[in-house]
C-alpha cells in the first residue's frame, strides 16, 4: 500500500471583512514530485456568518483523480487537543453526507475531477479549528492532508454560573460558553487578550483541556509578587471529574445589541418578556461583552442578561461608573423575583 501524505498549512481568520491574496502556494510530498497540494489563497479573512472555503486538490502526471470510480473523499474536524476527530463531510459516487452542525451548511466544491475542496456555509464560531481532507480510491490509501487554522478578532470573557465559581467540568464549561453565544477560548485567544491587558485571578478551562488565568499585575492571591506577569497553568485537568470558571471567546455581533428603555424597574420574567415584546430576546452575555469591546458600547445602567445575571458594560471610565477601567461590571447574580434592574436586548439580523 503506497501512502502518499501532503500537509498544507492555511491561516483563516474570522472578522469582520473578507479579504484574499492572489496566487497560489504548492506543497508537495518528498517522495513523491508528482504529487502536489495546491492552496489557491493561503491566507483569508471570512466573515462571521459568511462562507469558508478550505481547498483540498490533488495533482498528479497519472490519471488518478478525485472523481475516480470508487473515489471516497472524507473530511474531519480535528478536536483541540487534537486526541479525536469528528466527522464534517463525505463524498463517494452519488452519495455525500455533511455531519452536526455542518449539515445543510458543507458540500464540495467540485470544479472539476480533482477537485476537493470544501465549502463551508454561514461561518460560526464552532467552525474554529483544524481540518483534514482524506481520500481513498480502492486498493490504495491515498491520503492528502490539509491542515486549516481558523483565527478571529473578537474577546475573551471569564465566565461562571449561578452556582458560583468552580462548578464546572470542561463539558459544562463547553455548554455554558455556547449559552452565552460563544466557545471555549483556546491558549492563543487567551493570550492575545492577555496581552491587550486581561487580569484576571480565577482559574478557567481552555479547549484543549488546560485551566489557565492571566495575570498582568502580579499579586499574592494570584501567583505571588514575584512571578512575572503572563499566563499561569494548571495544566491540563480531568475533564469530568475537575471544576474550574471558563474562559469563552465570541466573535463580532450579526445582530443589534441594546438597552431597552422602559418606564419600571423589571424583574427577571418581565425582563424576558419585556424584549419579547420588542422583537427581540434578551441577550447573552457574549452579546454584551462583543458590543463593549467590539463597537464601543457604553451605559451605565444595571440590566438582565440571558443567564440570569445583572451586568453594565462600560467603556469610557468615570465616576460611580468604572471609574479606573473600561470594563464590563457584574452586579452579580440576584434574585430573579427582584424589580430592580432594566434589561439588555439583542435583535438578531
Amino acid at each position: 500500500m503506497i501512502t502518499l501524505l501532503s500537509l498544507a498549512i492555511l491561516a483563516v481568520s474570522l472578522a469582520n471583512s473578507v479579504h484574499g491574496q492572489t496566487g497560489s502556494d504548492v506543497f508537495s510530498t518528498e517522495n513523491a514530485p508528482e504529487v502536489t497540494v495546491v492552496t489557491e489563497s493561503p491566507n483569508l479573512v471570512a466573515n462571521r456568518g459568511g462562507n469558508l472555503t478550505l481547498p483540498c486538490r490533488l495533482q498528479r502526471s497519472s490519471t488518478f483523480h478525485f472523481g475516480s470510480s470508487g473515489m471516497r473523499v472524507k473530511w474531519t474536524k480535528y478536536s483541540a487537543d487534537f486526541t479525536q476527530e469528528s466527522d464534517v463531510f463525505v463524498s463517494m459516487g452519488f452519495h455525500k453526507k455533511a455531519y452536526g452542525s455542518f449539515q445543510d451548511r458543507a458540500f464540495l466544491q467540485e470544479a472539476d475531477d480533482s477537485d476537493a475542496t470544501l465549502i463551508i456555509t454561514n461561518v460560526g464560531l464552532d467552525d474554529y479549528g483544524k481540518y483534514k481532507c482524506e481520500v481513498m480510491d480502492g486498493m490504495d490509501d491515498n491520503v492528502v492532508e490539509v491542515t486549516v487554522e481558523l483565527q478571529d478578532k473578537g474577546v475573551v470573557f471569564p465566565y461562571y454560573p449561578r452556582l458560583g465559581r468552580y462548578n464546572m467540568n470542561f463539558h459544562n464549561a463547553e455548554k455554558a460558553c455556547m449559552d452565552q453565544d460563544a466557545v471555549v477560548a483556546s491558549f492563543e485567544q487567551l493570550y492575545d487578550a492577555w496581552q491587550d491587558g486581561l487580569d484576571w485571578c480565577n482559574a478557567g478551562w481552555l479547549n484543549d483541556g488546560s485551566v489557565q488565568y492571566p495575570i498582568t499585575k502580579p499579586r499574592e492571591p494570584c501567583g505571588g509578587m514575584k512571578a512575572s506577569a503572563g499566563l499561569r497553568t494548571y495544566g491540563r485537568r480531568d475533564k469530568y471529574n475537575h471544576y474550574f470558571d471558563v474562559f469563552c471567546f465570541t466573535g463580532s455581533l450579526r445582530g443589534r445589541f441594546y438597552w431597552l428603555v422602559q418606564p419600571d424597574k423589571l424583574n427577571f420574567m418581565e425582563a424576558v418578556q419585556a424584549c419579547q415584546d420588542d422583537g427581540a430576546e434578551i441577550a447573552k452575555v457574549g452579546h454584551m461583552y462583543a458590543a463593549w469591546k467590539l463597537q464601543g458600547y457604553d451605559r451605565c445602567d444595571a440590566g438582565w442578561l440571558a443567564d440570569g445575571s445583572v451586568r453594565y458594560p462600560i467603556s469610557n471610565p468615570r465616576t460611580n461608573c468604572s471609574p479606573t477601567e473600561a470594563a464590563v461590571r457584574m452586579v452579580g447574580f440576584p434574585d430573579k423575583k427582584q424589580k430592580l434592574y432594566g434589561v439588555y436586548c439583542y435583535k438578531a439580523q
